[in-house]
């Protein structure tokens, strides 16, 4: 049973006590008002405006291609919708990699043109410099660690991470290293369960997962997969919760049969 119904606005202090109580976390990614104003009423603890918009929106085979001024046009989008959500914008890729300031300005552009509540970024130690200097300005950092889309053509593949001991005791580390900078969470993606239960264990912040079993402090999934809007993508972690591929075709197809039947608009329906 929540005891979140009665709050205003989650915030990421709320969060944190969420973790501190047992309290699991829900999170959902929401790219437009329509969408996220469905999102919000239903109660999301967090919406991510993700990067994965670079997929079910535009189209890409990667969340590489997508620029700030796309990711600021979704996000702002999504907070006008978001009455009690935290929203979270993910940095796109070269937003922020290897500069921290143009990091920092980067952040700062989502917050200020989106009106966004926080950050997003993908790595661990390696962008400890950008997230020092991101939390310095004040705004809030979510980590991301394990499967990093951003790197997709370095890994060159989309396979369970960290599955060996080398890679499961660097994420070890960069989960560590990225609470002592100060985010207030990270998204743990695509890891086997044990390592993810051990890290949520390890850090006091809350823990994410998408794909990443049933330990972490909450749980993240795309929305057109959640709602079987994307027909193709169905890894393990997935489940699906409606099929609107399916029903919205059948309304679609409806109106095309009645348009052509001249039965859509009937006299109750003109003017």
């Amino acid at each position: 049973m929540s005891v979140n119904k009665e709050i205003k606005r989650v915030t990421t202090h709320i969060l944190q006590e969420m973790k501190n109580r047992g309290e699991k976390i829900a999170m959902l990614t929401a790219y437009d008002y329509s969408m996220a104003a469905i999102v919000d009423e239903a109660g999301m603890d967090i919406i991510l405006v993700g990067d994965s918009a670079s997929n079910v929106m535009a189209g890409h085979e990667t969340t590489l291609p997508i620029t700030l001024d796309q990711m600021i046009y979704h996000a702002s989008s999504v907070v006008k919708a978001a009455k009690r959500a935290l929203v979270i914008v993910d940095l796109p890729f070269g937003s922020y990699q290897g500069n921290s300031k143009e990091a920092l300005n980067s952040a700062i552009r989502i917050m200020k043109e989106a009106g966004a509540h926080g950050i997003k970024m993908e790595g661990g130690i390696e962008i400890a410099e950008s997230v020092t200097r991101i939390l310095t300005a004040g705004i809030p950092v979510m980590g991301h660690l394990g499967l990093t889309p951003q790197s997709i053509y370095k890994f060159g593949t989309y396979t369970v991470r960290a599955k060996e001991e080398v890679e499961a005791r660097k994420l070890r580390e960069d989960a560590l290293a990225l609470q002592e900078l100060g985010c207030f969470g990270i998204v743990l993606e695509k890891i086997p369960a044990q390592l993810a239960k051990e890290v949520a264990e390890s850090v006091h912040i809350p823990i994410i997962g998408i794909g990443a079993g049933q330990h972490c402090d909450g749980q993240v999934l795309v929305i057109h997969d959640m709602l079987g809007i994307n027909k193709a993508f169905k890894p393990r972690f997935l489940r699906q919760y409606s099929n609107l591929n399916n029903i919205m075709n059948g309304a679609i197809k409806n109106y095309i049969h009645d348009v052509k039947a001249k039965d859509f608009p009937n006299e109750k329906e003109q003017y």
